[in-house]
C-alpha cells in the first residue's frame, strides 16, 4: 500500500522525482529536469565521463615505433648527406659552389659566410678551421646534434617534439645574427671573418 502525502505536502507525482517536494521556486506539477539532482544551478553532468574537468583522458594509441622514427630520422639522414657532400667536395677550391651574393657586389661577409668551410673542415675533424670559417655555424651545429638526439629519445619513448618558440627567442637569434654579422665585418672582429 503507497503512503499518501499529507495535506500540506507539495509533491510531483513525476517518476524523476518520485514523490519529492518540487524544487525551491518551481511550482507544483512542474516536469522535472532531464537528471534527477539538478537543482537550479547544479553541475549538469556531461554524457560522457571523460568530458569532466580535470578527468583522466585516456591517452591515443600509441604509434608503431618505426612510424614514430620516420621523421627524426629522414632529417638526420638528409643532414648526414649534407655534410658528407660538402666533406667530400671541398669548398675551399673554386668552382665548385656558388660565391654569396651579399659579398660578391657588396663585400661584406653575411652571417653564413664561411659556413660550407667550416662544415667542410668540421666533417674532416678540424674544429679550429671550422670555428675560423664561421664560428656561429659551429654552434648551430651543436644545437642541432642536441635536439636531433631529444627528438630520437622522446620518438623511441613515444612522446610527441614539440618546439615552441617564443618571439623573444625569435627576437634574440635575430640580434646575435646581426651583431655577429656587424662584427665580423669591422676591422677589430676580423678573426671571426673567413
Amino acid at each position: 500500500m503507497d503512503p499518501q502525502p499529507t495535506a500540506g505536502a507539495v509533491t510531483d507525482a513525476s517518476p524523476t522525482r518520485q514523490g519529492r517536494p518540487a524544487p525551491p521556486g518551481e511550482p507544483p506539477g512542474t516536469p522535472a529536469r532531464p537528471h534527477a539532482h539538478a537543482w537550479p544551478g547544479a553541475p549538469v553532468p556531461p554524457a560522457h565521463p571523460h568530458a569532466w574537468p580535470g578527468a583522466p583522458v585516456p591517452p591515443p594509441p600509441a604509434r608503431p615505433l618505426a612510424r614514430r622514427l620516420v621523421a627524426p630520422v629522414a632529417v638526420l639522414g638528409g643532414v648526414t648527406a649534407a655534410f658528407a657532400y660538402v666533406g667530400t667536395v671541398d669548398p675551399n677550391e673554386p668552382g665548385h659552389y656558388p660565391v654569396c651574393p651579399l659579398l660578391r657586389f657588396t663585400g661584406i661577409h653575411c652571417p653564413g659566410c664561411g659556413g660550407l668551410r667550416s662544415a667542410h673542415a668540421f666533417v674532416h675533424g678540424d674544429l679550429p678551421a671550422a670555428l675560423g670559417a664561421n664560428a656561429l655555424a659551429v654552434v648551430g651545429y651543436g644545437l642541432f646534434g642536441v635536439l636531433i638526439v631529444l627528438w630520437l629519445i622522446r620518438a623511441v619513448r613515444g612522446v610527441p617534439m614539440r618546439l615552441a618558440v617564443p618571439p623573444a627567442l625569435w627576437w634574440g637569434i635575430g640580434a646575435v645574427l646581426a651583431l655577429f654579422t656587424l662584427v665580423r665585418n669591422l676591422p677589430f672582429g676580423s678573426a671571426l671573418a673567413p
